[in-house]
């Protein structure tokens, strides 16, 4: 929700996953500091038993909690993914027959071992993220000098 909350100006600064900006793609954020903390991917998961290549498919369903991301990563390889929205225990949804796949935050990769998963793409890299909502950095020093002494940190 921090993201939503600076996007419409309730909050004028946050800290957020990489992955929460290119999920919901607000116009009003910012994010001029990469904090290089939290490092983790979102990537494609799916039954070791029957991993296969998507060449071929027109349309798949995926389990994620991130439904853009998602049908973008498969939209710009030819096939059409059928979201299903989850907000947790993703990596049950193949086993339950909810979805072939998965899209989910993956650090070590042992849950989703521990579930008979495995990873057959990455999606991207995450890391945590200074944002702003970019009006406030524009009319309140407060927020350009928060972000300058991130930036100092970061460095």
């Amino acid at each position: 929700d921090v993201a939503t909350f600076v996007a419409h100006g309730a909050a004028q600064a946050g800290i957020v996953g990489a992955d929460v900006i290119e999920e919901f793609g607000y116009s009003d954020l910012y994010a001029p500091v990469d904090l290089g903390i939290g490092k983790c991917r979102v990537s494609v998961a799916e039954p070791a038993a029957g991993a296969a290549s998507i060449d071929g498919a027109s349309h798949i369903r995926v389990a994620t909690k991130y439904p853009a991301l998602t049908r973008r990563h498969f939209e710009a390889r030819g096939v059409q993914a059928e979201c299903v929205k989850l907000n947790g225990a993703m990596e049950i949804a193949p086993a339950l027959g909810l979805a072939g796949r998965i899209v989910d935050l993956v650090e070590s990769g042992r849950t989703l071992v521990e579930n008979g998963l495995v990873e057959t793409a990455t999606i991207m890299d995450v890391t945590a993220r200074l944002i702003v909502n970019r009006a406030a950095l524009k009319t309140d020093a407060r927020v350009a000098a928060l972000v300058e002494r991130f930036r100092e940190l970061a460095a």
